[in-house]
């Protein structure tokens, strides 16, 4: 039975969770669930489905805003596959995002699995890029610190120049909601400065032992001199002491230079994801 759910129940999340256990279990990597944003869910529009045999929950699939874009998760239980679970709940996702102004639709697909590529594929998809999830279990490899380097909380004075950062750095400027993120309890952006002068930002969330990096950006005229590894490595241990026992990030495949970054402060590849592209007509 198709379930088209406003807001999670305490139940609903437990069933979320033990399906996630059997999937991972089964396929190994990891699942980009979101669990941050699944336990507040506002109630006010469906944003998650799924899919029960009785008690037993067999296939999830969220939807996430990010952004300008509309990003979908999901997963089937081990032993109810190919019974088209998968299809059902991507149609039912269908009428949920189509028509809503996003940019774009991702469907996030783990590369291992070739059941949800080929499923993509049959919603005349398209492959829109490829991620490297990374995981940092502990404190991150020990190396130099420049005191001249420092990381302090943005303010709304930083909105312009973090902005054109992200733009110079990822080709997109910062987010429409970016000011009221300043204030969010559950987040913080933090702005990476030399002797008095902003060369970077990234935006750091928790949740419980759980860190994630996000937005990640040195200014290019002051890359190749391992002050991004300083300051990762700083952001990292305020996560560790503030009770954080694993960081995740994500980084594009074809970012061989980030990666070689990343994986020298003692972050390990969980999986590869692919993000499909689907048609919004």
């Amino acid at each position: 039975m198709l379930e088209q759910a406003a807001g999670l129940t305490p139940r609903a999340l437990e069933a979320i969770a033990e399906l996630e256990r059997r999937v991972i279990e089964a396929d190994g990597g990891r699942l980009k669930l979101e669990w941050r944003r699944l336990r507040v869910r506002t109630g006010d529009r469906v944003e998650d489905l799924l899919w029960w045999e009785g008690d037993r929950l067999l296939g999830f699939l969220g939807l996430y805003r990010i952004d300008s874009s509309l990003e979908l998760t999901g997963m089937v239980a081990p032993d109810a596959r190919r019974r088209g679970i998968g299809t059902a709940l991507l149609d039912a996702a269908a009428p949920l995002y189509r028509g809503l102004g996003f940019q774009e639709t991702l469907l996030i697909v783990p590369r291992a699995s070739g059941a949800g590529k080929r499923l993509a594929l049959r919603r005349d998809a398209v492959l829109d890029h490829s991620e490297h999830a990374l995981l940092l279990s502990g404190s991150p490899s020990p190396g130099p610190h420049d005191p001249a380097l420092i990381l302090r909380q943005a303010t709304a004075r930083d909105l312009r120049m973090i902005s054109s950062l992200l733009e110079l750095v990822f080709g997109q400027p910062a987010p429409a909601d970016f000011a009221s993120r300043l204030e969010s309890p559950d987040e913080r952006t933090l702005v990476v400065e030399l002797r008095g002068s902003p060369i970077g930002t990234l935006r750091l969330t928790r949740d419980g032992d759980a860190g994630r990096v996000f937005a990640f950006a040195i200014d290019p005229s002051w890359q190749g001199r391992g002050f991004g590894r300083d300051a990762l490595r700083c952001a990292c241990q305020q996560l560790c002491a503030e009770g954080v026992s694993k960081i995740g990030l994500e980084v594009e495949v074809d970012n061989e230079r980030a990666l070689a970054l990343y994986t020298s402060l003692g972050f390990t590849p969980v999986t590869t994801e692919d993000y499909f592209a689907l048609p919004l007509t």
